[in-house]
C-alpha cells in the first residue's frame, strides 16, 4: 500500500507510541525546546526556542498536508510523557524507498531504548505495510552518537555527501548517508532489532 497523508497512523509497543504530530503538540515539547536547545545543534531547521518549536510543528504540519512528510510524536509510555518527533520523509513510492529521520530526543530519553523502539516500529511499517524496498537515513558527519545509534539498528553506511547542509550555526557540513535493505530486514535487522528492544 501507499503511504495514506489523510490516514492518522498509530505505531505502537509496549513502550512506546507514535502518532501524527498536531498543533497542540507545541505544549508536550515546549520544556525540550526551551531547556534542551543543543538537542539541534548539528543541524538546521530545529526546534530550539519558542519560535522555532511553532515553526518546526507548523512545518510538519504542512508537509503532511502537501504529501511530502508525515511526522509523529513519541510518546514513553514508562514515562508517561511526550519525548520526542520522528518522521518518514524524502517518500518515492514508485521506486519503493523512504527516509526516516528528523529524529530527537530529550536528553534524559536519549539512549534509553525509545530509539530502538521507534526505529523498529517504522522500519517495521514501512517494509511490511508499505512494502518499501529501501530504508534511507542520514546525519551530520560529526554527529557521531546519531550515526553509531543507525549502525545499532543494523544500518549500512553508503557514503558521505561532502559540504551538502548546513547544521544550526549556518556552517558547512558533510552528511553521512546509510541504508537498510528489505532482504536485510528480513534476514537479519529485524531479529536482531527486536532481541535489543
Amino acid at each position: 500500500m501507499n503511504l495514506d497523508f489523510k490516514e492518522n497512523y498509530i505505531l505502537e509497543n509496549d513502550w512506546v507510541r507514535l502518532q501524527p504530530i498536531v498543533a497542540s503538540d507545541f505544549d508536550h515539547l515546549l520544556e525540550f525546546s526551551e531547556n534542551e536547545q543543543e538537542i539541534w545543534e548539528y543541524n538546521s531547521g530545529g526546534a530550539n526556542g519558542k519560535e522555532n518549536l511553532e515553526k518546526y510543528i507548523a512545518n510538519a504540519i504542512s508537509h503532511r498536508e502537501n504529501e511530502k512528510e508525515y511526522a509523529f510524536i513519541v510518546f514513553d509510555k514508562r514515562s508517561q510523557k511526550y519525548v520526542g518527533s520522528t518522521r518518514f520523509y524524502g517518500i518515492f513510492s514508485e521506486n519503493n524507498t523512504i527516509e526516516i529521520g528528523y529524529t530527537w530526543y530529550g536528553k534524559q530519553y536519549q539512549g534509553s531504548g525509545i530509539n530502538k523502539n521507534c526505529k523498529f516500529l517504522l522500519l517495521e511499517f514501512a517494509f511490511e505495510k508499505l512494502n518499501m524496498l529501501r530504508v534511507a537515513f542520514a546525519a551530520n558527519s560529526k554527529n557521531k552518537r546519531s550515526l553509531n545509534a543507525m549502525k545499532g539498528i543494523g544500518c549500512v553506511v553508503e557514503g558521505v555527501l561532502r559540504n551538502c547542509s548546513t547544521d544550526a550555526n549556518g556552517n558547512r557540513i558533510d552528511v553521512t548517508r546509510l541504508s537498510i535493505l528489505k532482504n536485510e530486514w528480513e534476514e537479519s535487522v529485524k531479529e536482531n532489532l527486536q532481541k535489543s528492544i
